[in-house]
């Protein structure tokens, strides 16, 4: 990956939570150069739903689909960025929300996880169906270890739903990326950040399912890992965090990957660690690896301040877009 990071942009810290703290202006910019989106619901096999938001081209031949992050939704800056780039590419763009992101709380007991490898997997399909062209997937963190353990799982059959991969700053280890967003500054900016969001959807789950967990456990919880062995963990089938981190990560399986992939991943993320990342040796002949020095979790600024975010979507979608044949 072709990136250095701007010389008023130093270190991963600020690489991070610039373009977040920058969003609304990026939001207001990229809503005036694109269509709106258009809303649509499906149900899911379980009787729950989830909404998908799309961007519609007539004649595409080509479809890109987003699996966002954790909190994350096709508001958040880095789906804006694609949104525009698909536009101008003339490419149809859909942000499947993952259960309970779409501003709506989900009905089932369960929301989502990072190996929610059977959602992604269901979409996916769903989309293939109604889509003859080409299909390009590309997840950011959390959903970018989900759609990585899709490809993992799907093995060959993988190439029949869509004809390349990438995934961004992805927590593939996730029990390193739990242990370094859990101390020090990690835990007093993004800890406490998730929690606001996601104790409150928790709570309105259990008022839906009375009995579904701990409350006081999950008040209590001041990381990730707490609440991951109250809420995610059990609700998915999980034992506790230790097996929830353990099977759904996606580094042990990158080998038995059988389509084009791409892994992006900056070595100063700072709740990623360089050291937890994949080695080439490791990942099979159809996984490429991105590993630039800056870029921060999901940033890759770009430009004179205050910056733009065109270079991670230009970037990752030239490569899907090249490597990602016709579907045939």
């Amino acid at each position: 990956m072709n990136y250095i990071a701007p010389w008023w942009l130093p270190g991963g810290q600020v690489q991070t939570i610039w373009p977040a703290l920058n969003a609304r202006r990026q939001q207001t910019q990229a809503t005036a150069k694109i269509t709106p989106y258009r809303r649509e619901r499906w149900t899911t096999p379980d009787a729950d739903f989830i909404d998908l938001d799309w961007l519609d081209t007539p004649l595409a031949g080509t479809l890109l689909v987003l699996f966002h992050g954790l909190e994350g939704s096709s508001r958040s800056h880095y789906a804006l960025a694609f949104a525009e780039y698909a536009q101008q590419q003339g490419f149809n763009y859909v942000v499947p929300h993952f259960r309970g992101c779409s501003g709506q709380i989900n009905l089932a007991a369960r929301a989502y996880h990072s190996g929610d490898y059977e959602e992604i997997g269901w979409v996916l399909q769903a989309l293939r169906r109604q889509h003859h062209g080409r299909i390009l997937a590309v997840g950011v963190s959390l959903g970018g270890n989900a759609l990585l353990r899709w490809a993992e799982e799907a093995g060959q059959s993988a190439g029949q739903v869509v004809d390349a991969v990438a995934s961004i700053s992805a927590p593939v280890d996730l029990a390193a990326s739990g242990q370094a967003i859990g101390q020090g500054w990690n835990r007093q900016i993004y800890t406490r950040m998730f929690l606001a969001s996601m104790k409150p959807k928790a709570l309105r789950k259990l008022a839906q399912h009375p009995g579904l967990f701990d409350a006081q456990a999950l008040q209590a919880a001041t990381d990730l890992y707490a609440f991951d062995n109250v809420f995610t963990a059990p609700l998915h089938g999980f034992k506790n965090t230790n097996d929830y981190w353990a099977r759904a990560s996606a580094k042990p399986q990158l080998a038995s990957i059988q389509v084009p992939t791409l892994l992006v991943n900056a070595l100063n993320d700072p709740f990623v660690p360089g050291h937890s990342l994949p080695h080439l040796r490791s990942v099979g002949q159809h996984v490429t690896l991105w590993q630039p020095r800056h870029g921060g979790h999901v940033g890759f600024a770009a430009g004179k301040p205050p910056g733009h975010l065109r270079s991670l979507p230009e970037q990752v979608g030239g490569w899907l877009a090249q490597h990602g044949a016709p579907h045939g």
